[in-house]
């Protein structure tokens, strides 16, 4: 694993594998490894993982990778099916399950179901790529509507819908805080957190161009509920984008203000309600939609009650 990185103000003093090990969103113990064995060096030189950095250094390197994970298993797990035919599966993910196998989920995993479910799917040679037809995600604690292909074809064809944003995304999410107007429009770019590289922020370095629109569905006791459209997809848009207007999503651990004592929520409260598409093989627009999830709902109703008309 490739890093590269040069120091700004607001890291100098910093240890240099704190530095490192954020931008390469690995373990210090890793990234100290590298650096005696000189596989990470500081403007060209060696230098020791105490080494305090200073503005205007490059910060360069790679880490050794670790052992490939093993392939995804096949596992009888529960799905939420909205629609399937021959060419896609249209699932309502819960809240709490991964897309992805991933070294903290190993298994559990929405690709574990789909495996079970579709076992043509482990074999990528054959009708899909590696990736189980897996075209999208959704964050661990998001629920909602989640498209998978079954053939090639089908994979290929939705990746090109997406890349080309003509995929509909529409998400119902609960805002910490009264938002005054009606609806509005979020532009501003996200990257990569120049030192907590494992979440993002606006208007980094290397930022991506990030388009948002919402619209107020109602005002709840301190709260509002938003309906939001994704023009881009960018990672943790919808929640990046709501902090950055100092709205963070209720229960949401990474982006919130910890600072501010709100109501305790099970989660973040984010559902993607609705995804609309053309369908690969009839070239028809489909559109699908997932109720809201008992937890929402129950959220919402104690607001209400705290709030009545």
């Amino acid at each position: 694993m490739k890093i590269e990185i040069e120091i700004s103000d607001e890291l100098m003093g910093e240890r240099l594998d704190q530095v490192a090990a954020a931008a390469a969103g690995v373990t210090r113990g890793r990234v100290a490894a590298a650096i005696k064995n000189g596989l990470i060096l500081v403007s060209g030189r060696v230098k020791k993982p105490g080494y305090r950095v200073k503005p205007g250094e490059i910060i360069a390197g790679r880490v050794e990778s670790t052992v490939e994970p093993a392939a995804p298993c096949a596992e009888d797990l529960s799905l939420d099916i909205l629609f399937e035919d021959d060419h896609i599966i249209v699932m309502n993910k819960p809240a709490g399950m991964v897309v992805h196998p991933a070294p903290g989920n190993p298994s559990g995993t929405l690709v574990n179901a789909l495996l079970h479910h579709c076992p043509h799917l482990a074999h990528p040679g054959e009708k899909v790529p590696e990736r189980a037809g897996i075209v999208h995600r959704l964050d661990k604690d998001t629920s909602g509507v989640l498209v998978a292909a079954k053939s090639r074809h089908a994979f290929e064809f939705l990746q090109k819908e997406f890349k080309q944003r003509r995929v509909q995304k529409q998400y119902i999410a609960l805002a910490i805080g009264t938002i005054r107007e009606d609806s509005g429009r979020i532009t501003l770019p996200i990257g990569r957190h120049p030192v907590k590289r494992k979440i993002m922020a606006v208007n980094t370095e290397r930022a991506r161009h990030a388009d948002t629109r919402w619209r107020v569905l109602e005002r709840l006791d301190g709260h509002t509920l938003v309906e939001v459209e994704l023009k881009t997809g960018r990672t943790h848009q919808i929640r990046v984008h709501f902090r950055a207007l100092g709205y963070p999503l209720a229960g949401d651990a990474v982006y919130g203000f910890r600072r501010k004592k709100t109501m305790a929520v099970p989660r973040q409260m984010l559902h993607a309600r609705t995804l609309g598409f053309r369908h690969p093989w009839s070239g028809q627009r489909v559109d699908f939609t997932a109720p809201l999830p008992m937890d929402m709902t129950g959220v919402l109703e104690r607001l209400a009650f705290s709030n009545p008309l």
